[in-house]
């Protein structure tokens, strides 16, 4: 008797994984992200092919790579047959069965909710039912959000959500796992969880649309509901008409010059490093969103969608990667980019060269009370630039809140004076502050967990 084996292809930077299930022979591919190179590598290092590749839905975050592994293996693409997609697939529905090996096979189970048409495998083996892919539908703690597909959707969508994952317990038995695609920092999910993994039992006990009534369950769900990127407008079309090969290839090297004028015209010239090397030096008119932390969320909520992208790394590896990270959300070719530090960057002419002050809440606290240590400017404004859900949970009193993807159309609302930005723990405000820097402000960079505020003397209100 052969074991199924699931392995895990994870996307920490979107919150998602892929699955790659096998029985030692074949296998089947579950969600894969655009960059397929990764499930094929899986494959051959474990010596199976891919003969099957399933989608749990048309995605909202991210640009699949369903398509294009199904192609180049020659795998049945198995898609919902009530999406309306522009490629040949195996449209499936619910109560399919498909015979992936005389060990291993799927039952395709209708679990609406993150989207109308939402789909959950069931794995089943020898001994009956492994566990279940579940896309967006059960998640670790929680589900998938409901809101995606237009706010005049969200509350059928989330009675929907809590019938399927219903549907699903009542389906599986306790021992079942479950492997969704979404929830690990991703804005798919309605709310987050660190578990690393879980079954149908601990659902039972942990999760709210296995403990609340359906009307309390949506009522919770549509209360905690903050705003998502901006980019996932564009990615359900784009699986809708099918994603081809990924092309990784290295972009064009710009030099000085080049920076110097796409700088001049505004465009976004994006630096990698972590957001302690950008402050300490960085090219003036750069912006901060460091390959250490959810550079492609970030910087493709807020860029203007199709507008040129440069990126700077401190080697070509880190340009790689970011490259990589932006495809997968259908940022396919910066416009340029370029590898070294920013002496290189800026041709030798030191002043082409920035740098960022930083502090920490008990420097505000300082500043506050009109004795800034350290030579820091006065605190003006402070400035909060988490998300909605995180402000009303509580702020510092007196900050001024502009959650960080308004930011680039709101420069104006900005209060005059030198701006203390925060955030949550720093990445945000980093970047933050250096489109406040881009546009001529002066700034300081509040580089300190928001946990440290009121234990600094700070005074934290709600928002009543």
């Amino acid at each position: 008797m052969t074991e199924l084996s699931v392995e895990v292809v994870q996307t920490s930077s979107l919150g998602d994984r892929s699955y790659l299930a096998h029985d030692g022979q074949v296998a089947i591919a579950v969600d894969p992200q655009r960059d397929i190179d990764r499930m094929l590598a899986l494959a051959g290092r474990l010596g199976v092919r891919i003969t099957h590749v399933a989608e749990t839905h048309l995605h909202n975050d991210y640009v699949s790579g369903g398509l294009a592994l199904a192609k180049l293996t020659g795998a049945a693409y198995l898609v919902a047959a009530d999406d309306e997609v522009r490629f040949d697939r195996r449209p499936v529905t619910d109560g399919d069965e498909i015979t992936v090996s005389p060990r291993m096979r799927l039952r395709v189970v209708a679990t609406p909710g993150h989207t109308f048409h939402h789909l959950s495998y069931v794995l089943d083996g020898d001994d009956g039912p492994a566990g279940v892919f579940t896309g967006g539908s059960l998640l670790f703690g929680t589900t998938g959000r409901t809101d995606l597909l237009g706010k005049q959707h969200a509350h059928t969508l989330a009675e929907h959500q809590h019938a399927s994952v219903r549907r699903l317990a009542d389906l599986l038995p306790d021992g079942a796992q479950v492997w969704p695609t979404h929830g690990f920092g991703s804005f798919c999910s309605a709310t987050q969880s660190d578990a690393p993994e879980s079954t149908i039992g601990r659902e039972r006990s942990a999760n709210p649309a296995l403990r609340l009534e359906s009307d309390d369950f949506v009522e919770q769900t549509l209360a905690g509901l903050d705003a998502y990127p901006a980019y996932y407008a564009h990615m359900g079309a784009r699986n809708a008409a099918g994603a081809g090969l990924i092309d990784l290839t290295p972009v064009a090297v710009a030099d000085p010059a080049q920076l110097a004028r796409r700088i001049a015209d505004g465009e976004w010239v994006v630096d990698l490093r972590s957001r302690k090397a950008y402050a300490h030096r960085h090219l003036t008119g750069t912006l901060s969103f460091g390959l250490d932390g959810p550079m492609s969320t970030w910087l493709g909520w807020m860029a203007p969608w199709g507008a040129p992208i440069t990126l700077l790394g401190d080697s070509e590896q880190q340009v790689a990667d970011a490259q990589r990270e932006l495809a997968r959300i259908g940022i396919d070719r910066p416009a340029a980019a370029a590898a070294g530090s920013p002496e290189q960057w800026a041709g030798g002419d030191d002043g082409a060269l920035g740098h960022l002050i930083t502090a920490t809440f008990a420097d505000l606290a300082a500043a506050r009370a009109g004795t800034p240590p350290h030579g820091l400017p006065g605190a003006d404004v402070l400035l909060d630039v988490r998300m909605g859900n995180e402000w009303r949970s509580g702020h510092v009193d007196g900050a001024v809140h502009i959650p960080l993807p308004d930011l680039p159309a709101r420069l104006a609302d900005v209060p005059a004076g030198t701006v203390w930005v925060h955030c949550g723990s720093g990445y945000r405000a980093a970047a933050a502050t250096s489109l406040l820097q881009r546009a001529g402000r002066e700034v300081v960079h509040i580089d300190d967990a928001y946990a440290e505020a009121a234990g600094a003397g700070l005074p934290i209100v709600g928002d009543n």
